[in-house]
């Protein structure tokens, strides 16, 4: 079997992910006869039908799915790649450099920016690149370089460093609370306009032993996403979970019974060992670690 390069690879991922030629040919920059080429000399070269022409556009069969995640493991290392040699070869002292770093939502648009701006004011050759994701990126695949994560990183290859606990609890809008009371019960509570989770996961799964005899069908505001609570906490709709922290940045915003309810997110910020010798990333991960320690305190 003749090795296929990397382009043919770039080409079948684009497909996949647009559903066809011409989606993918936008996406790359590509003519779309370009990009058909691309995905006939890969099923040439591996032997496999990888999409099914019709209609519809380019259906990926059995063996295409089966070839995706180590597609996007070759994506993912030769942008890695690229990132790295980014801050390569400069001769002047300035630290230059791609640094890719992935956060949750909530941490992504509410606190990290403010840290970035003080980063790029210092080392303005540094760009970053931001992954807003609440899974867990994978660094040794180097999805990212840099992972700000709610847990303990378990790997040995990772450069770790414990934050600090980010302190969870419910809250609502102070004139919600002079409209219909504050609670100070779990029985107070369900009585009230709750805002919380749509679908189940592994965190809520967790969190649910915390929340006395709440289920998913008292929350009369649902969403999966920890921005829409928050906003919704912020427009006095009811009452969610928020961080204290980004609570204590609004005074009309009010933290209720902190004795039923008072979690503790164990914060980590972790990087590939690889990347300590890297100026950009070094930098990157000493000016996060330093601001989200000051968030954590309330400096």
């Amino acid at each position: 079997m003749t090795e296929p390069n990397w382009d043919l690879y770039r080409s079948f991922l684009a497909v996949l992910r647009e559903g066809s030629l011409s989606g993918a040919a936008r996406s790359l920059g590509l003519t779309q006869p370009t990009v058909g080429r691309h995905i006939e000399a890969l099923e040439q070269a591996l032997g496999l039908s990888l999409f099914i022409r019709s209609q519809a556009g380019f259906l990926a069969t059995d063996a295409a799915h089966a070839l995706q995640p180590y597609a996007e493991t070759l994506a993912s290392t030769s942008a890695a790649l690229l990132r790295a040699a980014s801050g390569m070869g400069h001769e002047d002292t300035q630290i230059n450099g791609v640094v890719r770093v992935t956060a949750s939502e909530v941490v992504s648009v509410e606190v990290l920016p403010p840290i970035l701006a003080r980063l790029r004011d210092r080392h303005p050759g540094i760009t970053i690149e931001l992954a807003v994701s609440n899974r867990i990126e994978n660094l040794l695949r180097r999805d990212a370089d840099i992972a700000v994560r709610m847990q303990r990183p378990e790997q040995d290859v990772l450069v770790a460093r414990r934050i600090g606990d980010i302190e969870l609890g419910f809250h609502a809008r102070r004139d919600y609370l002079e409209r219909h009371g504050t609670p100070h019960t779990w029985e107070q509570l369900a009585r009230h306009t709750l805002i919380g989770i749509d679908k189940e996961n592994a965190f809520t799964r967790k969190l649910q032993p915390l929340l006395g005899d709440l289920s998913a069908s008292a929350y009369a505001i649902r969403s999966d996403s920890d921005l829409v609570h928050l906003a919704s906490i912020r427009a006095g709709l009811g009452i969610g979970i928020c961080q204290v922290r980004l609570a204590q940045r609004n005074p009309e915003l009010v933290r209720i019974a902190p004795d039923l309810l008072n979690i503790a997110l164990d914060t980590w910020l972790a990087m590939h060992e690889n990347l300590r010798s890297n100026p950009a990333c070094a930098a990157v991960y000493t000016a996060l670690a330093a601001g989200l320690d000051d968030y954590i305190s309330g400096s």
